[in-house]
This record gives structure tokens, C-alpha cells and sequence, in this order.
């Protein structure tokens, strides 16, 4: 191994290949055992580098490997309009993968200082950071983290005290001791045992007992009218999937009408009180039931893309604008510089993109509906925009349009985050998509009700109740990158007295 990782391209190319293998624990494919095995050559790899440097582009090429590969959906936004945006697909890849890599590639070769036999854990702790600080930094992108692979598995219930970033700390770290028990540095046998434990407590976690779903729960119907984003806005197309909509609000089912009808984002297909008989239509579609719908509206000069709220005829009970936008997509970081050279937010209706709106907020619906923390589509990949909602709500609520993600691995991957952010929270989430996947997810990350991807219809589903507060809930990331920063500080403290 120490060959390869001093062979100049043969070990960037490893790298490169054995990231790549461990992007396929990632959604739809799921190969979590792969991706660990990946993972762990991966950083045996980095850690026979011979020089910080060296560790360091390896670090970087097997992020750049398993981001370029995990997220290989991101083309798939700028093939919507591909005359206007196509020639950027392959550079978006390309330079997100290898520009998010240099988190990796630095934490690589700051860990390398540590020359100690404890530099197998030095790794993992460096990476996991460098995880924490990808969902910060310019406004963050958490989006495909190694801890996403445990979605259907027992370790995912893990999540209400260590967070899905605390997962990907955990797979991280196992990957390294997996490397050290492949070359007999520990025993295979306390890997094992090791390995053990963290699956016994997932286990213990998945069979809490879990508050029932009361009978008189109160019935959310999901609306997917299954709209292709490059006809969204098609003028011959916008009031197909208006009808669609309209009718499955209206539409009668066994269990009776719903409490509550959830169109997906941006399903209203005018800016908000510009077209009123539209507004009428669709509240009249979902009566007697309150009506949740995504719709873009206008602020003096400001364009938002919103969440609005109708208990009846009339102006909307409450309004969410999302604050959490896409970098690129809803918005240009100077934007009035870049569109001199044409480059302008896929999503933007017109000048330079939507403005955010205030942050997270608890919003109050009628009756046993309570309280609901609403996130529209990328917002739900970001737990923090649930924890700084002032307040516990009683359950979240993501409009989403995942057309923009292709049909292969985005939508499935962001149906993953939402998930997640349900088992963290301990809070059942509703989640209502225009192309897919729309569904109700319990308070454990699992499905109770869905619509597959690309169909056209609702889903009605009782709201399942919520859990006490977590660990998580309480404290978010913070105890895990306190510990993560206590080992990586003392074995990198550690190491520099040794050099004296």
C-alpha cells in the first residue's frame, strides 16, 4: 500500500477509484458494506502517504471520487434548459466534487502531522470534521455524507443522538480500525467486537417502543401532480398540471376528506395575488380542508420563493418565504457581475434570483394539525434550519420540486435527508413533491405512505405522532464535534511534543 500511495498518478488514480466505490452506499444503490470497504482502502491509502502533501492530494482525490460519483444527479438541472445551460453540466460536476474535496484534502494532510500508531484515528476525526465544515461554510452544502448509507439499516437510529454527521463520523472511524485490522495492526476479532456494539445499540434504538398513531389522527393529502420541469412553465402546459392538481384535492376516497391538502413547491402557477380566480380555484378544490401550497410571490422588488397557507376564501393565513436558497440555482453570488458573462441562477425568474426570507419559523395550523416547521426542498437537508426554529414544533412539513433532480439519484437521495432530519428530530415529517417522491415519514425515518417517483395522484396518510425531544433535538451537532476536536487537538498536541 505504501508503494501505491507514493506512485504519483497509480495512487491518485486509487484514490480516485476507491471514492468512487464508496459513493455507491449512497441512494439508490444502498451498497453500505461496499462503501465501508471502500472507505477503509481509501484511507489506507492516505495514511501510507509518505508526506502531509502527499496525504493531502489523496485526501482530496478520494473526496473528489466519491462526490463526483454521489452526486452525479447535479447535470441533471442544467440539461432542463440545455441550450442556455448545457455546456455547464460537466464543469458543475466536476468543480463541485474537487472544490468541496479540498475540505477533505486538508484535513488529510493536517492529520498526517500525527505520526503515532493513533494516526488511524487522527484520519477519521480530521474527515469528519471537514464534514461538519462542508455544511457551513458558503452557507453550506451537507448534501451525500458517508452516514447517509445507513438509512435502512438499525445504525440509523443512531441519529437521534449523534446526528447523520455523527453516522459519517462513526462510519469514517470504523473504516479506519477496518484498515488497521486488514494489515493486522489491531485483531480482526476487536474490530469485530467493536463493530458490535455500535450495531447492538442501533438495535436497542430501533426497538423503543414508539407512540402510536392515534386513530383520530388528523389525514394529510399529498398532491404530486407530476409535472416535468422542462414544461412546468411551458404557457401550453401550466394549466395541465393546475387541473391535476385541482382535481386531486378534490378527489374522494374511502377514508372520507382530508384535514389537510399539501401542494408540493411552487405548484401555485402564478405569483402570489396576481391571479386570485387561480387562488379561489384551489382552495375551493381542497374545502372543506385548509389548503398548503408552494407558490413564488413578489415583494416591492424581491422575488421569494414561498409557502402559503389558506384556511378558507380570501388572503393566506400565514406566509414562509424559504431563507435558506441555492447558490446558483436561486440565487448568483454577484450576480450583477457574473450575468455580464451570462451566468445566471437556474431557478431565477427574472433579475438576479430570489431573496431569503427572515430564517426558520414555527408555524401554527388548525386544531389537532398543531404546530409545523415548513422547509421547502434544500432546506430539508439542513438540520439546522429546524433547530433554529424557535421552539418545538409537532411535526415538519417539505414542499419540494425534485424534478430538477433528475429521475436516477437525486430525488431518492433527498428523500434520505428527509429522513434523517425526522429520526434527529423525533418528529414525523410530511413531505409533498411535484414529480416525486412524496410521502409520510414517521418519527423513525421510515415510510408510512408515498406516491413513487413519476407518478400523478395523492396519497392521503394520518399524521403519525411525535417522540419526546432528542439528544439531538437538544444539543444538534455540537457534542460530536467537541469530541471529534478533543481527539484530533490531543494527538496533533501530542505529536508536535514528540518532534521537539
Amino acid at each position: 500500500m505504501r508503494r501505491l500511495a507514493d506512485a504519483r498518478w497509480k495512487g491518485l488514480f486509487a484514490a480516485l477509484f476507491l471514492g468512487a466505490l464508496a459513493a455507491l452506499g449512497q441512494a439508490p444503490l444502498g451498497f453500505y458494506p461496499v462503501s465501508v470497504i471502500a472507505f477503509a482502502l481509501g484511507l489506507g491509502l492516505v495514511l501510507e502517504a509518505g508526506s502531509w502533501r502527499r496525504a493531502g492530494v489523496l485526501g482530496w482525490a478520494l473526496a473528489t471520487g466519491f462526490f463526483g460519483v454521489g452526486w452525479l444527479w447535479i447535470v441533471e438541472p442544467f440539461l432542463v434548459d440545455i441550450r442556455r445551460h448545457g455546456w455547464m453540466a460537466p464543469f458543475a460536476l466536476i468543480l463541485l466534487a474537487g472544490g468541496v474535496a479540498l475540505f477533505w484534502g486538508v484535513a488529510a494532510g493536517v492529520a498526517a502531522r500525527v505520526r503515532s500508531e493513533w494516526r488511524w484515528l487522527a484520519l477519521p476525526a480530521a474527515l469528519a470534521l471537514a464534514e461538519y465544515a462542508r455544511g457551513w461554510a458558503f452557507t453550506g452544502f451537507s448534501w451525500g455524507g458517508p452516514g447517509l448509507a445507513w438509512i435502512d439499516t438499525p445504525m440509523a437510529q443512531l441519529a437521534p443522538w449523534i446526528g447523520a454527521q455523527g453516522l459519517g463520523a462513526l462510519t469514517l472511524v470504523g473504516a479506519g480500525a477496518l484498515y488497521r485490522a486488514i494489515y493486522g495492526r489491531v485483531t480482526v476479532a476487536a474490530w469485530l467486537a467493536g463493530l458490535a456494539v455500535f450495531v447492538g445499540l442501533g438495535i436497542w434504538a430501533e426497538r423503543r417502543p414508539l407512540p402510536p398513531t392515534p386513530e383520530d389522527a388528523p389525514v394529510l393529502r399529498l398532491v404530486q401532480p407530476n409535472a416535468p420541469q422542462h414544461l412546468k412553465w411551458d404557457p401550453d402546459w401550466i394549466m395541465t398540471f393546475f387541473e391535476r392538481a385541482l382535481a386531486a384535492s378534490s378527489a374522494e376516497a374511502e377514508g372520507g376528506r382530508p384535514d389537510l391538502v399539501v401542494w408540493p413547491e411552487s405548484s401555485l402557477p402564478a405569483l402570489l395575488g396576481q391571479a386570485p380566480a387561480m387562488e379561489a380555484r384551489a382552495i375551493a378544490a381542497a374545502a372543506p380542508a385548509p389548503l398548503v401550497a408552494g407558490v413564488l410571490r413578489r415583494d416591492g422588488a424581491t422575488y421569494h420563493n414561498s409557502i402559503v397557507f389558506f384556511d378558507g376564501p380570501g388572503e393566506p393565513e400565514w406566509v414562509y418565504d424559504k431563507h435558506h436558497l441555492v447558490p446558483f440555482g436561486e440565487y448568483v453570488p454577484f450576480g450583477d457581475l457574473l450575468s455580464k458573462v451570462g451566468i445566471r441562477g437556474l431557478a431565477q425568474q427574472e433579475g438576479f434570483g430570489f431573496s431569503g426570507g427572515p430564517g426558520p419559523v414555527i408555524r401554527t395550523l388548525p386544531g389537532a394539525l398543531g404546530d409545523v416547521v415548513p422547509l421547502i426542498c434544500y432546506e430539508a437537508i439542513f438540520p439546522r434550519d429546524i433547530r433554529g426554529a424557535e421552539g418545538r414544533s409537532d411535526w415538519l412539513m417539505q414542499l419540494t420540486n425534485d424534478a430538477w433532480f433528475g429521475t436516477f439519484a437525486g430525488p431518492q437521495q433527498h428523500l434520505v435527508q428527509a429522513r434523517f432530519r425526522a429520526i434527529e428530530f423525533g418528529l414525523p415529517l410530511a413531505r409533498a413533491a411535484n414529480t416525486g417522491i412524496s410521502a409520510m415519514i414517521d418519527s423513525r425515518g421510515r415510510i408510512t405512505a408515498s406516491l413513487p417517483l413519476g407518478a400523478q395522484g395523492f396519497v392521503d396518510a394520518r399524521l403519525p405522532a411525535p417522540e419526546p425531544p432528542t439528544v439531538y433535538a437538544r444539543w444538534g451537532d455540537w457534542p460530536v464535534i467537541a469530541l471529534l476536536v478533543a481527539i484530533l487537538g490531543t494527538l496533533l498536541f501530542t505529536a508536535r511534543r514528540k518532534t521537539r
